[in-house]
């Protein structure tokens, strides 16, 4: 059975996720989003299974990942689900606006909802996991992942139970965040350490960052996934005082040249 997954990333935790699952079921294809994001039209994925793997931002979708979702269209037998990486707010309310908005455009909505907790990376509010406690997490992940896996491979439905929590979350928050999200760029800044080296441009999936003078300049589309001020690396970009003593996070299965890739340049 052909699969094919559309993942979004940031800082490599969703395309993680989305290659394991490749790995394990083999005869897949991976799309990053962002390469379509300039591409108007319908999607119709032409598989036997179709995947949509994403971070969840104030436990709800990112705004690139709405507008993808909005364009799917899904040929009859086609098995589809979803995967949310999450590091703080929870998963079930993305999953759900997700499904709600397949209902409504592609007339029909998730076979099954998956969530796995990874490392944040909302260097804005709180430093990344470090160490062992990132090793553990990650070696939880895969575990889940695996068991995702086998439940894609067998066209299983799944269903998550809802948390009230994780829904006034996505309530009281996800509005504020998304009607922000394209200016909240005006929280970075780069320190006089940059090379003007252009990392931060490269693998930013909204095209969102320009060199002006060798120094990036943000240009207000942004998705705030933060993969600038993490794959800096010389640690120029900040976001605050707060960021310059802490650590940088990056999915260690992900290379900085597969970051890029996603958003269509070359590794």
């Amino acid at each position: 059975m052909k699969t094919i997954m559309y993942y979004f990333t940031g800082t490599g935790n969703s395309l993680a996720a989305a290659k394991q699952i490749a790995a394990e079921l083999g005869e897949t294809e991976l799309v990053a989003i962002a390469s379509l994001a300039d591409t108007p039209g319908i999607i119709a994925p032409a598989a036997d299974r179709a995947g949509i793997i994403f971070p969840v931002y104030f436990a709800g979708l990112p705004a690139m990942v709405t507008s993808f979702a909005e364009r799917l269209r899904f040929r009859k037998g086609t098995y589809v689900f979803a995967l949310a990486t999450f590091g703080g707010a929870g998963a079930a309310p993305a999953l759900r606006q997700l499904d709600g908005i397949l209902c409504q455009n592609a007339s029909r909505g998730l076979d099954a909802r998956f969530r796995v907790k990874m490392p944040g990376n909302y260097i804005l509010m709180y430093e990344s996991p470090q160490g062992d406690k990132q090793k553990t997490m990650l070696a939880a992940a895969g575990t889940e992942i695996a068991r995702i896996a086998e439940t894609v491979r067998q066209c299983q439905r799944q269903d998550l139970p809802s948390s009230i929590f994780e829904q006034l979350v996505h309530t009281l928050m996800y509005g504020w965040f998304i009607g922000r999200v394209h200016k909240k760029d005006t929280a970075f800044s780069v320190t006089s350490a940059c090379t003007g080296c252009g990392t931060c441009a490269a693998v930013c999936p909204a095209k969102n960052i320009t060199l002006v003078d060798n120094k990036p300049v943000w240009q207000h589309r942004c998705e705030l996934c933060c993969g600038c001020i993490h794959t800096c690396p010389v640690l120029a970009i900040q976001a605050g005082r707060k960021t310059e003593n802490w650590q940088r996070y990056r999915n260690p299965a992900i290379t900085v040249a597969e970051l890029k890739a996603g958003k269509g340049n070359a590794p």
